[in-house]
C-alpha cells in the first residue's frame, strides 16, 4: 500500500473542507452586512408604489389590458440608475442631498428646492390620506374615523421610535405588498399573453396609450425619493466599503418595485380589462370592481395593498421632506434624534400630517385635483432635482473616483433627458389637456 500516497490524498481532502468552511463562513459574512444595510434601497422603491401610483397602474391595466407592461423593464433601469447615483453619493460623502447642494451651488438654489419641495410633498401627502379614507370606504369605514387614526399611527410611528426601529417596521410594511401577488393570483389571468406583452414591446400612436406611458413612468420617479434614499444611509452611518451592498439594496428595490406594479397591472388586466369595466377612476375603484369578477377575496386584497401603500406612503413623504428642509437649512434632522435635539425636523414631519390629513376632512375639498396640481409640480420639480444630482455625482473633488463612468454617465444622461420629456409633456396635458389627463387617472 502506497501509504505517502493515501497521506496525500487525505491532506488534499481536509484542505478542501478548510476552504469549503472559509467560504461559507464569508457568505455568511456577506450576507448578514447585506442584511444589515438592506433598508433605504427597498423602502425608497416601494413607497413609490402609494395611491397615486397604485391608481395609475390600475388604469393602465384597465384601459389597455397588458399592452403596456413592456414598459416596466426600461423603467426599471430608470428608477436603479437615478437612486443609484443618490446611494453612492450618500456612502462617499456621508451628507445628505440637501447638504450637498447647499455646499456646493449656494443657498438661493437650495431655498428653491426646499421651497418647491414643502409644496409638492404637502400635495403628495393629501394624495396619500386621499388613499387611506378611499380603502377604508372599502371595509366601510368613515374617512373621518380612517384619516386621523391613520394620521395618529404614523406620527406617534416616528415620534417614539429610533430609525433602526422604524426602518424594521418600514421593511415588513413592504412585504404586505404581496398582496397584489395573491389578487392576481385570483383573478386568473393569461400568464403566457403577460409573460410576451413584458418581454416584446406593443407601441400604440396615439394620445391615450402615450400618455398613460408617460404617467407610468412619471409615477415610478419622483425627486422626494431621492432625498430620502440619500438620508436613510447617511443616517446608517455607512461608508464607501459599504457601497457594494448599498448598490445591492437599491437594486432589490428597483426590481421588486417593479414585480408589484407587474401584479397589479395583471390583476386589472385580466379582470376589469377582459370584462369590459374600464372606467375606473382610481384603486379604490377597481378594488371595489374586482369583487363581482374576482371574487370577494381578490377585492379586500386589492384593498389591503392600497391601505398599506397609503399609511406607508404617508409616513415615508413628510419623512424626506422634513429632512430636505432641515438639511438645506443646518438644522438637526433625523429619526435617531430626541424632539428637543431636533424640534424643527419633527415640527415640519407633525405639520405636514396635520395639514395634509385635515384637508382630507373638509367637505367638498378637491381632491382630485391637488392630486392632479402635485402630480403637475413633481414633473417640474423632478428635472431640475435630477440634473442638480448629474452635476454633483460627476465632480471629482467631491466624489474622488467614484464619479460616473462614461459608459454609466450615457445611460443616466438618457435616462434623465428620457423623463425630462416625458414629464414635460405628462404636464403640458395636464395643464392644457385636462379632460385628456384626467383620462388617465392624472
Amino acid at each position: 500500500m502506497d501509504y505517502t500516497s493515501i497521506n496525500n490524498r487525505v491532506e488534499q481532502w481536509r484542505q478542501r473542507a478548510v476552504g469549503v468552511r472559509r467560504r461559507g463562513r464569508h457568505t455568511w459574512r456577506r450576507l448578514a452586512l447585506l442584511l444589515a444595510i438592506l433598508g433605504p434601497g427597498l423602502i425608497t422603491s416601494n413607497v413609490d408604489n402609494d395611491a397615486g401610483g397604485i391608481s395609475t397602474y390600475s388604469l393602465a391595466g384597465a384601459q389597455y389590458g397588458y399592452l403596456l407592461l413592456w414598459s416596466l423593464i426600461p423603467m426599471t433601469i430608470a428608477l436603479y440608475v437615478t437612486e443609484e447615483m443618490c446611494a453612492r453619493m450618500g456612502v462617499v460623502t456621508g451628507k445628505g442631498l440637501s447638504d450637498l447642494i447647499r455646499e456646493e451651488f449656494g443657498f438661493r438654489p437650495t431655498f428653491f428646492v426646499m421651497v418647491t419641495g414643502f409644496f409638492v410633498d404637502l400635495g403628495n401627502v393629501v394624495a396619500e390620506f386621499a388613499g387611506v379614507a378611499s380603502a377604508m370606504q372599502v371595509f366601510h369605514v368613515s374617512r373621518y374615523i380612517a384619516v386621523p387614526i391613520a394620521g395618529l399611527i404614523v406620527w406617534v410611528l416616528v415620534l417614539q421610535g429610533t430609525y433602526r426601529q422604524v426602518e424594521k417596521i418600514f421593511l415588513a410594511l413592504c412585504s404586505f405588498y404581496l398582496a397584489y401577488l395573491f389578487a392576481a393570483i385570483l383573478a386568473k389571468p393569461d400568464w403566457l399573453q403577460a409573460a410576451r406583452h413584458t418581454l416584446i414591446p406593443t407601441v400604440e400612436f396615439n394620445t391615450g396609450y402615450l400618455l398613460m406611458l408617460t404617467a407610468l413612468i412619471g409615477t415610478t420617479i419622483a425627486p422626494w425619493q431621492f432625498f430620502y434614499l440619500q438620508a436613510g444611509y447617511v443616517e446608517k452611518r455607512l461608508g464607501p466599503r459599504q457601497y457594494p451592498q448599498a448598490r445591492a439594496d437599491v437594486i432589490a428595490g428597483s426590481v421588486t418595485c417593479m414585480i408589484i406594479v407587474f401584479f397589479i397591472i395583471v390583476a386589472t388586466a385580466a379582470t376589469l380589462y377582459t370584462s369590459g369595466h374600464r372606467n375606473i377612476t382610481d384603486a379604490a375603484d377597481a378594488a371595489q370592481a374586482l369583487v363581482p369578477l374576482a371574487g370577494k377575496w381578490a377585492g379586500l386584497l386589492f384593498a389591503f395593498g392600497l391601505l398599506n401603500a397609503s399609511l406607508f406612503a404617508a409616513s415615508i413623504l413628510p419623512l424626506s421632506t422634513a429632512h430636505v428642509i432641515c438639511e438645506g437649512l443646518g438644522f438637526e434632522a433625523g429619526i435617531d434624534n430626541k424632539f428637543s435635539e431636533a424640534p424643527i425636523f419633527y415640527w415640519l414631519y407633525t405639520a405636514l400630517i396635520v395639514i395634509g390629513g385635515g384637508l382630507i376632512l373638509i367637505p367638498g375639498a378637491p381632491l382630485w385635483r391637488i392630486l392632479v396640481l402635485s402630480q403637475v409640480a413633481n414633473g417640474i420639480w423632478l428635472p431640475i432635482v435630477l440634473i442638480f444630482m448629474l452635476k454633483l455625482i460627476n465632480r471629482k473633488d467631491l466624489m474622488g473616483d467614484q464619479v460616473n463612468s462614461p459608459t454609466f454617465n450615457v445611460v443616466a444622461w438618457v435616462t434623465v433627458v428620457a423623463v425630462i420629456v416625458l414629464t414635460l409633456l405628462l404636464v403640458f396635458y395636464s395643464i392644457f389637456f385636462p379632460t385628456a389627463a384626467t383620462g388617465v387617472g392624472l
